[in-house]
């Protein structure tokens, strides 16, 4: 079927709450390059969104896949247990940077690894109440999305959100938020909405995903690790767009040089396969009742499989060092970009988790949005699959591979260029 007969049939039986707005389809992906049905080739820089640090069926994920299909592909981990799912839980407690002895859970995505993560924290603290940011997104599910720090599109049309789930600004200096002014308005938080008595965690993104790739500096990151020490309350860092070596670091957490009590993690964790995880201190996780965590998938064997080989892979092929590598490409050119056009600017990157933002003009710091959906229609016309995010959609994430090819990486960086010369137009003035 071609990619017209295909869409048909996406219109006529697929909900449109869930359904692609891509009139493609892709039939087949190796590393950072794809083909749809027609054979049309795209260089992906969306990566899944964030799910494809390794690239589209690094050999070691499909071989450790294929070696366990052979063996088993289910059982129901609460039911029977398996080695790939305790090898697993060890390997993760072992190098994610949490306080004292870890322990762990495995679930299916990004949002069931926070859900359980607020379960786990309420039945620690004997409290109810979370704390998260502006801008932050955690999931798609009742109790994330009231996580979640953007109405649209994932709010607006579900009714009441689940509560005690309170919010901060997350710090930007770009756009008048400083820490100082993030800090104050938790401690307000706790005057005026939820007491430090009542809060059971503070959720963070150490570099938030959709929110636009922000980071929130080790300074910053010091002081919440206080102010939760100060008050008894967990700190959860959600890792779930940052983590297995995207920021080059395992965790983005890593570069601060704190611990959480509570860490999430999912998306390239498996390189493809469905798998999220909360890892924990050992007497955190272990204060809800037998049975009360788990679910029919949690930790399938074959995502187990693709996850240990995963961690396999960044330890043997030097992914950590490749991913600092790669960012410091992306610096490069975003600060010619940035010089050459007047609607380029803050530019920013930790590791390869790199963005810049659109912008009416440099001065204004006016979001432009329509720019950055013009940017990406224009780069996908070209053969680049390329992301906006952030709080204003005015932000232009960089998700490809970390195992991308030079040649190609360097490609599908001249498309982007193109495109903003198609679509933003002006040149940057010289005293810009």
């Amino acid at each position: 079927m071609n990619n017209a007969q295909l869409n048909e049939l996406k219109q006529r039986y697929v909900a449109k709450g869930a359904a692609s707005p891509s009139p493609q389809f892709v039939e087949r992906a190796e590393n950072a390059e794809l083909w749809d049905v027609e054979g049309k080739r795209y260089i992906d820089f969306a990566g899944g969104i964030g799910v494809l640090n390794l690239g589209h069926r690094h050999p070691r994920v499909v071989e450790a896949v294929k070696a366990q299909l052979d063996k088993l592909m289910h059982t129901c981990q609460t039911v029977i247990s398996y080695a790939p799912y305790v090898q697993l839980a060890e390997k993760l407690c072992q190098l994610t940077p949490v306080k004292g002895e870890a322990k762990t859970m495995m679930v299916n995505t990004g949002a069931e690894a926070l859900e359980n993560a607020v379960k786990i924290a309420r039945a620690a603290t004997g409290r109810s109440g979370v704390i998260c940011f502006d801008g932050s997104f955690h999931g798609r599910t009742f109790m994330t999305l009231a996580m979640t720090g953007k109405v649209l599109p994932y709010k607006n049309d579900f009714g009441p959100m689940p509560g005690d789930v309170f919010r901060a600004p997350f710090p930007v200096p770009y756009h008048g938020i400083s820490e100082e002014d993030s800090l104050k308005a938790l401690k307000t938080l706790f005057k005026t909405d939820i007491a430090p008595h009542r809060t059971a965690a503070i959720v963070i993104e150490p570099v938030q995903g959709e929110g636009g790739f922000y980071a929130a500096s080790p300074a910053f990151l010091k002081a919440l690790r206080e102010l939760c020490d100060e008050h008894g309350i967990l700190l959860i860092a959600d890792e779930v767009q940052s983590g297995f070596g995207r920021t080059g670091k395992l965790f983005a957490l890593e570069h601060s040089g704190i611990e959480a009590d509570i860490m999430t993690m999912a998306k390239s964790m498996a390189d493809g396969m469905p798998l999220s995880a909360v890892v924990g201190t050992a007497e955190v996780m272990d204060a809800s009742g037998p049975n009360s965590l788990g679910g029919t998938y949690s930790g399938n064997p074959l995502a187990c499989a693709a996850a240990l080989a995963v961690i396999e892979a960044i330890e043997a092929e030097n992914i950590l060092e490749k991913s600092a590598a790669l960012g410091n490409k992306l610096a490069q050119r975003f600060a010619k970009w940035q010089g050459d056009f007047e609607a380029v600017d803050n530019c920013r990157n930790l590791g390869s988790m790199a963005a810049f933002e659109l912008v009416t003009d440099k001065a204004s710091r006016t979001p432009a949005p329509e720019l950055a959906a013009k940017l990406c229609q224009k780069a996908k016309e070209k053969g680049l699959i390329l992301l906006s995010c952030g709080f204003w959609s005015n932000s232009i994430r960089f998700l490809m591979p970390v195992t991308i090819e030079d040649a190609v990486l360097e490609e599908g960086l001249d498309i982007v260029e193109q495109a903003l010369e198609e679509v933003v137009g002006s040149k940057a003035s010289t005293t810009a």
